[in-house]
């Protein structure tokens, strides 16, 4: 079992910027692809970015290319969210994902809420 665990999430202005964290434990961090999702009230999850194993392929949303950026540091089995020129459709909660490609194990955080005023 591997648990996630998000911060970072909370009320920002448009315009600013917001790092989000992910903390895992449970599994071995460094064989699961890590990724983070967005949910917004009353919608599906939809993908945010995901981040490979090595940590040297990353891949976005054409909605966040650009202004989010996705890394990880397997010292600390972390996965990080920064958010840059923030704007009020970036309200949702935001959630941390880990995939083991060769398993096919999954699992989820709770998320982190996100509010953007404008």
């Amino acid at each position: 079992q591997m648990r996630l665990v998000e911060s970072g999430g909370g009320l920002v202005q448009a315009g600013g910027s917001l790092l989000l964290s992910c903390v895992a434990s449970g599994r071995t961090f460094s064989i699961h692809d890590m990724a983070w999702y967005r949910q917004f009230p009353g919608k599906e999850r939809e993908f945010v970015a995901t981040i490979s194993r090595t940590g040297d392929s990353t891949s976005y949303a054409d909605s966040v290319k650009g202004r989010f950026t996705i890394s990880r540091d397997h010292a600390k089995s972390m996965v990080y969210l920064q958010r840059n020129n923030l704007n009020p459709e970036n309200t949702a909660t935001y959630l941390c994902n880990a995939t083991d490609p060769v398993s096919e194990f999954n699992s989820w955080g709770q998320g982190t809420q996100v509010i953007v005023s404008s």
